[in-house]
């Protein structure tokens, strides 16, 4: 049985520390909201307004602090008030904790704010008297108990063997595929990626339903073919070697010609457009490069 703590406790963290209950662990969740407070305690569960590592056994700190966006930018700033808070509690702490990024957060963070504020509040060092991890999560807030008792995906992220075996052993009871990263911004990109792409496939299929509508037809069934017949959509490792542009006949040909023809319609496809736009600039890199090496060679 492991002590854990939860800081944050909203949709992720509640779903979190539940999780862990269920595996027989104790845990104690901590928030500064009254009212979250109340209704946590109404259900039997252990809630605190403030982290007091005192008395505490080694264990593991799970930061699921909101990080709103404000416009095109990430709002910090409860994030970075919770991770203080843990920091002061660190600087009594009995024992070395893991304090383990659970957040969507840009990557970095872990080591760029989080690693800084810990050790600035706490007086100490990563490494002597904490340990640093990022483990996202991957809950849909309709089903988030659910999603983190059974995971398809677990991602854990630390510079130190130990922490991410550590974590290992909490985690893997619950099933699913381990990926391992050594640099917490690698996982910390892994969830942003994970959103985006799933924010893109959505639009994607939103700018085609716009085109369908325009040419009279219904999209339900073309999407649900094209859902099997595409390898993008069957094949996992289609097209994620980053760095080379698209090439060959049909994918240059249909994404010109298709923009071309929404173009002769009065359609504005913004997403294709910059399909294409992405492509050119890859396309131009690389030929840059080419010509750069073979200048070196010459």
């Amino acid at each position: 049985m492991a002590r854990i703590f939860i800081v944050g406790s909203g949709v992720v963290g509640t779903a979190t520390g539940k999780g862990f209950l269920h595996a027989g662990h104790e845990v104690t969740f901590i928030d500064v909201s009254p009212q979250r407070i109340e209704l946590l305690r109404s259900q039997g569960l252990d809630v605190h307004d403030a982290l007091d590592l005192r008395a505490e056994p080694g264990g593991f700190i799970f930061l699921t602090l909101p990080t709103p966006n404000v416009g095109h930018s990430y709002d910090l700033s409860a994030f970075e008030a919770g991770t203080a808070s843990v920091g002061r509690a660190l600087a009594d702490a009995a024992e070395k904790h893991i304090v383990v990024v659970r957040s969507t957060v840009p990557p970095g963070t872990a080591e760029g704010l989080v690693q800084p504020l810990l050790e600035e509040h706490s007086g100490g060092k990563l490494g002597e008297d904490f340990m640093l991890a990022s483990n996202p999560e991957f809950l849909r807030a309709a089903s988030a108990v659910e999603d983190f008792r059974y995971p398809w995906m677990t991602v854990i992220a630390s510079r130190s063997a130990r922490t991410s075996e550590r974590l290992r052993e909490l985690l893997s009871p619950f099933g699913g595929e381990i990926r391992f990263f050594s640099n917490p911004a690698e996982a910390e990109l892994v969830k942003c990626a994970h959103n985006i792409y799933n924010a893109t496939k959505i639009s994607f299929w939103n700018e085609m339903w716009l085109v369908s509508q325009s040419l009279g037809l219904d999209l339900d069934p073309i999407a649900q073919t094209v859902a099997r017949s595409a390898e993008g959509s069957y094949n996992p490792l289609y097209g994620i070697r980053g760095g080379a542009p698209y090439g060959g006949v049909c994918l240059p040909k249909d994404t010109q010609g298709f923009l071309g023809m929404a173009n002769a319609k009065g359609l504005d496809m913004p997403l294709l457009r910059a399909v294409v736009e992405v492509n050119d600039i890859l396309a131009e890199r690389v030929e840059l490069e080419a010509d750069a090496l073979t200048a070196e060679v010459a």
